[in-house]
């Protein structure tokens, strides 16, 4: 099975002493992996290094194949990611955004626009101002754009928040429909055991910086999240 991330001690340290340790990590293609820790374990920051939105002060980063220290431009191109707030011009509609967005791409269409604003939930609210959403409905708008270039990895930080039960399902619905048709790769950090546990065919948790793996069927994950982070449920 092609590997789509492979981490070989990757550290990323700040000078408040929080970070990332010598993390080491591979990720199958077709692969939904969840990144489970508290709210400062290094989530954001192990995703930010591996769309090279941070650099690291050691280690290594593949992206199918590709070292994406030395090719950036090459290893990035498959990649779409949400990573933070969702960027965009809240004076103008989601579907202008999008069109914006899709000329950093070749081959997007105005039907791929439409299809990515269809998956996510949004074509009813496609001719209204990105500054009318909910906080909800401009997480949504981050997971289109991160569609709208088809890629074949696609990195999600926290993607939960926010949205409330309806969007949680189809938000779900997607991951998965996008995963078995298409074959693409997610992986999705949250705190949130239990949207994870449903959506992700595999868990690693971070904590300290540090990852460790759950083995599937030893214990209940929420069980073992707790033993992990010593009883605090970030």
């Amino acid at each position: 099975m092609e590997k789509a991330v492979v981490i070989t001690g990757m550290t990323k340290q700040y000078p408040n002493g929080r970070g990332i340790q010598n993390i080491n990590l591979i990720i199958n293609q077709g692969e939904i992996m969840g990144i489970l820790g508290p709210n400062g374990a290094g989530k954001t920051t192990l995703l930010k290094c591996i769309t090279g939105l941070s650099s690291l002060d050691s280690g290594k980063v593949e992206l199918f194949g590709v070292d994406l220290l030395n090719y950036y431009k090459e290893a990035i191109r498959p990649v779409g990611a949400l990573i933070g707030p969702a960027a965009a011009y809240e004076n103008m509609t989601p579907y202008k955004n999008l069109k914006m967005i899709s000329r950093f791409y070749s081959g997007v269409s105005p039907s791929d626009i439409k299809e990515v604003l269809n998956i996510t939930g949004l074509t009813p609210y496609k001719n209204e101002k990105i500054s009318s959403f909910s906080m909800g409905m401009k997480q949504r708008f981050g997971i289109a754009s991160a569609l709208i270039s088809k890629p074949r990895l696609i990195i999600l930080d926290e993607p939960t928040n926010g949205l409330d039960i309806d969007a949680l399902l189809m938000l779900r619905k997607t991951i998965q429909e996008i995963s078995s048709t298409s074959g693409v790769t997610f992986v999705i950090s949250s705190h949130h055991i239990s949207e994870l546990e449903k959506l992700c065919d595999r868990f690693c948790f971070l904590i300290q910086g540090q990852v460790s793996f759950y083995e599937e069927g030893s214990e209940p994950l929420e069980d073992v999240y707790i033993k992990k982070v010593g009883g605090l449920v970030g």
